[in-house]
């Protein structure tokens, strides 16, 4: 068995959304190609400690705000890595190459710069993410309100082709909770699972985007397994939607996705309010129903 190179990543990010990115210098394994800033753990180190360390050795910068995000694995001809990725949203001083590496900032819609490491694939398509994910509430609010009540079918597909051409208009994209059929003949852009379809699933549609909804640590496991773009976990909080259900709190949220291989949104009594919290409680974002609608 290959021994596992455990490394920390960073995903330094500017207030305009652009990410760092370093080249890898000659004399290095797959010199010239392009990776986020970062290196290997030393004995007994953390991944948050070995994060910040390598960016003040590489590229004289100190760590000040970042949150851990997602680990991926990849085997190179040359080693397995673990790779542990953090966002990094705050930092003193200015990145400069210490290590005689190329760097440059990029916008995760439209990368510039080529090859990357194959390793980094799944956090670009990450990045692309809003942090806040909308769920419709058109039976709390009212047909007037939200154009049509959503729970019967019939009725979900007359919300559904109102909301995508609307959504269309800003960019925005509109998934249906229900199969991939019904994503595609209502023309949105993916299909949100039930945790019973998820966990009955071999395999995700490749031509949409998938997200999932999950309740323990197993089920997000699951989703990493199966590669789904990103998957909603609660409630974390209690929540008017599910007054019966037990809240896993922060400190169950951070247990269930501590090593998460796809990017999870905190779901349940969330409000814009809680996105720093659930942000440095290891959540790509917050997913809400009532609150992302209205104010109140």
């Amino acid at each position: 068995m290959s021994v596992i190179v455990r490394v920390a990543a960073a995903v330094i990010l500017r207030p305009d959304g652009a990410v760092l990115l370093a080249q890898r210098p000659a004399g290095k394994a797959y010199a010239g190609y392009w990776e986020f800033p970062g290196g290997k753990l030393e004995a007994d180190e953390t991944p948050a400690h070995a994060l910040s360390r390598e960016l003040r050795e590489e590229l004289g910068i100190v760590v000040r705000v970042a949150s851990p995000w997602l680990v991926q694995e990849f085997v190179y001809p040359h080693a397995h890595v673990e790779l542990n990725f953090f966002r990094v949203y705050a930092f003193d001083g200015d990145p400069a190459s210490h290590d005689g590496q190329a760097f440059a900032w990029q916008d995760p819609h439209a990368i510039a710069v080529s090859p990357l490491l194959p390793a980094n694939t799944r956090v670009l398509a990450a990045l692309t993410l809003p942090t806040v994910y909308a769920i419709t509430c058109a039976s709390d609010m009212g047909a007037d309100a939200f154009v049509a009540r959503e729970p019967e079918p019939g009725l979900r597909d007359v919300l559904t082709r109102r909301l995508v051409p609307e959504f269309a208009r800003v960019n925005g994209k509109v998934l249906v909770n229900g199969s991939a059929d019904d994503a595609r003949r209502l023309g949105c852009a993916g299909v949100h699972w039930t945790a019973r379809t998820l966990l009955a699933a071999t395999a995700r549609p490749r031509d949409l985007v998938v997200g999932a909804s999950c309740h323990t640590r197993t089920e997000i496991a699951h989703a990493g397994a199966l590669d789904v773009d990103f998957a909603v976990l609660g409630p974390v909080l209690a929540t008017p939607t599910h007054p019966d259900a037990r809240a896993l709190g922060w400190t169950g949220f951070v247990a269930a996705v501590e090593g998460t291989r796809v990017p999870v949104f905190a779901l349940g009594g969330m409000h814009l309010s809680d996105l720093d919290t659930a942000i440095a409680h290891g959540a790509h974002g917050v997913a809400m129903r009532r609150y992302a609608w209205t104010d109140s």
